[in-house]
């Protein structure tokens, strides 16, 4: 579904890091990480 798509992802501190996502998308998803990164939302 996602294969040769350009992925931004935004993960969340308290939640669901942004390399957790990162890994996922790598490796069953198929697509392309062009930016990662985990912030705080307070």
């Amino acid at each position: 579904m996602l294969e040769g798509k350009k992925i931004v992802i935004l993960g969340d501190r308290d939640g669901v890091p942004g390399q957790a996502i990162e890994e996922m998308i790598n490796t069953i998803a198929g697509a392309e990480v062009v930016y990662s990164t985990t912030e705080c939302f307070v």
